[in-house]
């Protein structure tokens, strides 16, 4: 197809979305960017949610991982849906009972001022490499398959998007996101729904048959049983529950938007509810994997990994498919990159700046200069997002979400180990050594999985490392803690 047709086709697209950001963000303030007035349907909340998810690393990286794992991302699955469940029971009726806008803010209570910082710098440190490899992988295949053609370079394709992003993001924040993320979810899975369609016609295969041949060539795989692989079963399980737990229960972006749901029970309602159609969801995208490695033989495609998808597409599927890709992939995109920001833009302004704190030097301004403080930092984002996009350029590792969740494994490990040390115990701690402790375990981890093969022979990490990073800190926080009877959340509360 061409790709000046491509391109108009991605311009109305966006031009829909500005429709959106422009009913939704009028006479917004910063309450609105920051919890959406907490007025947010739950129902909507948890639909978009799940284009947030998912993201364009799921959207191109669980399909192409089939060929080497088989359906194994399977396991972390089980594990999903038994770390929803925790946050839905143990951190949301938290975070409501101290009517939290940002929840590094428990932190504070709990553990004090340097506990609090802390929590968010991981935070914001882990979104913006979260964030930013997840927009690459997606801006990439867009300058692959339209914007090379056209002869535009990659930095200016992502300067372009991240401008679009802010455009539509900058005055409304979460109330617009709420909205926008919606119509995203709602055109990624029409695309995924389409692309499995298509593939099971030119197959000439039912869904039954289709997973009989996955299974005789082994790509229906689910459990891995050598405890000594990083994929083991066991290991998966738990390290996606407590992916979870992390990256969307102790996470700001995921957050903010559950919050800023009127009710606890609505907010309960709304993890539950993403919890069933991401179970389906990511379902279907592992099917849809074993599709293209069936068909991909069939039609000569030699490509694997992230790049399997979008060579099938655009080598060898119709017009009306590429154009349903498309807009599919952009779909997955923006989400992942518009509510980071906003996220971010929210952590810095309340966690590091304390703008809603009276007792801070921005708390003190004006409502006037908090908005454009807080614009000013949304913009100073995007330009971070833009340097990072091209140093994951000049990596360009073949499997993004292994690299996503690696990342994750490091940067989530202290935010899981502070909140489990404020939840499990009645210590307090010496304040000013947080940040050591938070910062050392992460380091820890990393000389431990460097010399893994000296020190535990046949035994390889996966991604338990993020829990063993947390009981790091908590050991850690043990080491510099005392017996409390009254916590400071006791006094606060």
């Amino acid at each position: 197809m061409s790709p000046v047709l491509l391109f108009c086709i991605l311009l109305a697209y966006f031009a829909l979305l500005l429709g959106v950001a422009w009913a939704t963000s009028r006479n917004a303030t910063n309450d609105s960017f920051f919890i959406g007035n907490k007025s947010s349907n739950w129902m909507l909340v948890a639909f978009g949610m799940v284009g947030t998810t998912l993201s364009g690393a799921t959207f191109i990286s669980v399909p192409g991982a089939v060929g080497r794992d088989g359906f194994g991302y399977g396991q972390i699955l089980i594990g999903y849906v038994l770390g929803y469940i925790a946050v839905v029971a143990i951190l949301l009726p938290l975070y409501y009972r101290l009517k939290l806008t940002s929840i590094y803010s428990y932190l504070d209570l709990r553990l004090g001022r340097r506990a609090y910082q802390s929590g968010a710098g991981f935070f914001i440190l882990s979104r913006l490499l979260g964030a930013t490899a997840r927009l690459y992988l997606v801006v990439n295949i867009l300058q692959v398959i339209i914007l090379d053609r056209l002869g535009v370079p990659f930095w200016l394709t992502t300067l372009v998007i991240l401008g679009m992003i802010l455009v539509y993001t900058y005055q409304g924040g979460v109330k617009t996101i709420v909205w926008t993320d919606t119509l995203q979810t709602t055109c990624m899975l029409i695309g995924l729904v389409a692309c499995v369609g298509f593939l099971l016609h030119q197959l000439d295969l039912s869904v039954g048959q289709s997973l009989v041949q996955m299974d005789a060539r082994g790509l229906s795989r689910v459990f891995t049983a050598s405890p000594d692989s990083p994929s083991f079963w066991l290991k998966q399980i738990v390290a996606g529950m407590f992916i979870v737990i992390t990256m969307t229960g102790l996470d700001q972006e995921m957050m903010q938007k559950t919050i800023s749901v009127k009710t606890l029970a609505d907010s309960q309602k709304n993890l539950l509810a993403l919890t069933v159609v991401l179970t389906v969801v990511l379902s279907l995208f592992l099917f849809l994997g074993g599709l293209l490695h069936l068909y991909a033989p069939l039609v000569g495609v030699t490509a694997t990994g992230d790049q399997l998808f979008p060579a099938i597409v655009t080598g060898h599927l119709p017009p009306t498919v590429q154009v349903i890709f498309l807009i599919a992939l952009v779909s997955a995109l923006f989400p992942s990159a518009d509510g980071a920001i906003t996220a971010l833009t929210s952590s810095t302004c309340i966690d590091l700046l304390g703008l809603q704190r009276a007792d801070s030097a921005c708390g003190a301004l004006g409502e006037a200069a908090k908005v454009r403080l807080r614009k000013a930092i949304h913009l100073g984002y995007a330009g971070l997002f833009l340097l990072l996009v091209l140093v994951f350029k000049a990596i360009d590792s073949p499997s993004m979400i292994g690299v996503i969740l690696k990342l994750a494994a490091y940067t989530y490990g202290p935010l899981l180990g502070l909140f489990a040390f404020g939840l499990l115990t009645r210590r307090s701690v010496a304040d000013r050594l947080v940040p050591v402790v938070a910062i050392g375990a992460p380091i820890l981890c990393a000389v431990l999985e460097f010399n893994q093969a000296h020190v535990f022979a046949s035994y390889r990490f996966g991604l338990e490392l993020l829990i063993l990073n947390g009981i790091f800190v908590f050991a850690g926080l043990w080491m510099i803690s005392r017996p409390q009877q009254v916590t400071r959340l006791a006094t606060a509360a």
